[in-house]
């Protein structure tokens, strides 16, 4: 596989799946378009186990990292799912931006990691002032929209908890493995859970609702990983952040252009703060040392 074009394929696949989880949600809620998504990417790596030859390893570790990595794709995706009914799907990926700031002082507490630096800590009080601007915003202080910001901060936390523990467990599973074990743990999760308090009765589904949801179990859980993970084994990892720092602001466009959304300058600056904040987090040791 071309190497650019799996870099080129994350961007698109990250770009696009804020607006595809809107959609996907269309006419029978959130939780029937999240618990959708979870079975279908399940049965698929299943698919793909069968077709690679790989197999979902049962020893303690791996137990421990599919419970793991369950967890935290359960409490990131239910928050993502519901915050993402009330703000610009453009600005979910903003804030998903902010991982590698988060994961590196979740790293330094429990991986002991000398993670942090001074033009780490600046990159993550710089990040925090992007979002004080954020929450500025106009749209952000009418209606649920500043629960929205806070439900997608929260699913942030819970993911890059879970990447952290799961590399202190530090088993020798597969990507597709770890995936699969933790698609087949999660997915009872969200089938409770939908159960529980979902919409059993479906009004109005759209084409858009269902395309969306193939498009995300297929293309999005399991395609995006995939090309993630082979671009990660191939490139540099200052190249694979440039990631983190292109998916925001094209998310934003295609939100605007695509799904109508109106983004306010507030949210506009907020972003660029939070990418200067990505930037000197990713790069800012460099600088300093060359000036040294």
């Amino acid at each position: 596989m071309s190497v650019p074009a799996a870099f080129l394929g994350v961007i698109i696949i990250w770009s696009t799946t804020p607006v595809a989880i809107q959609w996907s949600s269309e006419g029978w809620g959130f939780l029937s378009g999240v618990t959708g998504r979870m079975i279908l990417g399940a049965l698929f790596c299943l698919l793909l186990l069968k077709v690679f030859g790989d197999e979902l390893h049962w020893h303690k570790s791996a137990r421990r990292a599919y419970f793991t990595a369950a967890v935290g794709i359960y409490g990131a995706m239910i928050a993502v799912y519901w915050g993402a009914q009330y703000i610009p799907s453009g600005l979910i990926s903003v804030l998903f931006g902010l991982s590698p700031i988060i994961t590196a002082f979740m790293a330094t507490v429990w991986l002991q990691e000398n993670s942090l630096s001074i033009a780490k800590i600046f990159g993550a009080i710089l990040g925090l002032a992007g979002i004080s601007v954020i929450f500025l915003a106009d749209p952000i202080n009418n209606n649920f929209a500043w629960q929205g910001v806070a439900a997608i901060l929260v699913a942030v936390v819970v993911q890059c908890a879970s990447g952290v523990w799961i590399k202190r467990i530090s088993s020798d599973l597969s990507g597709l493995a770890l995936t699969t074990g933790a698609l087949l743990l999660a997915v009872p999760m969200f089938i409770i859970t939908w159960l529980l308090f979902g919409e059993h009765v479906f009004h109005h589904v759209t084409l858009r609702a269902i395309a969306s949801l193939v498009y995300l179990g297929i293309i999005g859980s399991v395609i995006g990983f995939t090309l993630y993970f082979y671009v990660l084994k191939h490139v540099q990892a200052s190249k694979v952040a440039l990631i983190t720092l292109m998916t925001p602001v094209s998310a934003l466009f295609i939100g605007q252009g695509f799904n109508g959304e109106h983004i306010t300058t507030n949210v506009w600056w907020g972003t660029a703060v939070i990418l200067g904040a990505l930037a000197i987090h990713q790069w800012g040791d460099r600088v300093f040392c060359r000036a040294d």
